[in-house]
């Protein structure tokens, strides 16, 4: 299997301590140190989104090092994004891209934030490729991303896993806006791949519905991020979550009244009528739901249904599998 990774941002370097201007930065810039004071301040002391805040201002790559003394232009810069930020505007938006994986990718108010557990979330699928793939050798997989967003998972599944691997990925969304994202997203990776990657397709609609109807009983895997937040829950979340869109954060009750759980059934309902055998789904869920989402993938008939953690340990994604042919 061969993977098509290619270096992206990353968080930033560490904290500098007190060291010389390096020759050419301009006599008028801060002290770096004290430049990170200011913004912690201003940022209501998240002393994590100042380092991001100066990095970005100083369009520092993956492994830079801060200089000593910030130049006067990039303080500017630096001081406009804190600004942005106290005002509660999302990190991720006011920079405009965030890392995911081995991705940096386009984010605006269109789509959902990339969060690290939806990183796990994609951890897990790439084992389920990989068992598919032993199951199925020499045969590219069929994939869907249902309610792709950004394009992070579709993204993330392209690059990590590669044509050799994957022959189509479907990546679907009921939001023309977030698709917008998506294409962008799509263009700037096939651009920095420095191999070829599987073909992706993005599609409007609801979850799986908009797949062309040839590839009923023909996919291999579907993963998914589907809202999972319930509507009783929206007023006591941080003002920075409810700045990302509410269709793609909240969802209605389940069939059996557990709360948040409609759309992650509904992705686990459409993945039963379009998968092969064998053929997996991912779906990622609230810990507190992951009992109500096993009983529901039972009830729908999957052979296999199991729930794997998060790197905190917290129930995150539920695995459903179609066994081979009966």
């Amino acid at each position: 299997m061969t993977a098509c990774t290619a270096a992206v941002a990353s968080p930033g370097p560490s904290e500098p301590g007190t060291s010389t201007a390096p020759e050419g930065l301009e006599p008028d810039g801060v002290e770096t140190g004290v430049l990170l004071d200011e913004l912690t301040a201003a940022v209501g002391g998240a002393r994590h989104e100042a380092r991001f805040i100066v990095d970005e201002a100083l369009a520092a790559g993956p492994g830079a090092t801060r200089p000593g003394v910030v130049p006067a232009g990039a303080v500017v810069a630096a001081r406009a994004l804190a600004d942005r930020r106290a005002s509660g505007e999302p990190l991720q938006y006011v920079f405009g891209h965030w890392p995911f994986r081995n991705l940096d990718l386009r984010v605006d108010p269109r789509v959902l934030i990339p969060r690290p557990e939806t990183e796990q979330v994609v951890e897990v699928a790439l084992g389920e490729a990989r068992r598919l793939r032993g199951l199925r050798p020499g045969v590219g997989l069929v994939a869907v991303d249902a309610g792709t967003g950004s394009g992070a998972i579709a993204l993330a599944l392209a690059t990590e896993l590669g044509a050799d691997a994957v022959d189509q990925i479907w990546a679907t969304d009921s939001s023309a806006d977030a698709l917008d994202v998506a294409a962008a997203n799509l263009a700037a990776t096939s651009a920095a791949a420095p191999c070829r990657l599987p073909h992706v397709a993005l599609v409007e609609g609801s979850w799986l519905d908009p797949l062309p109807r040839g590839l009923r009983g023909r996919v291999d895997l579907v993963v998914s991020n589907p809202p999972y937040v319930a509507a009783e829950e929206w007023a006591d979340l941080d003002p920075a979550v409810k700045a990302e869109p509410r269709r793609a954060l909240v969802a209605a009750r389940g069939r059996h009244g557990a709360a948040g759980l409609a759309d992650v059934e509904a992705v686990l309902g459409q993945a039963r009528r379009w998968l092969g055998r064998p053929g997996a789904v991912v779906v990622e869920l609230a810990p507190h739901q992951s009992n109500s989402a096993r009983g529901r993938a039972r009830e729908l008939s999957y052979d296999e249904v199991r729930v794997e953690p998060d790197l905190a340990g917290r129930d995150r994604a539920l695995v459903a599998w179609l066994r081979g042919a009966q």
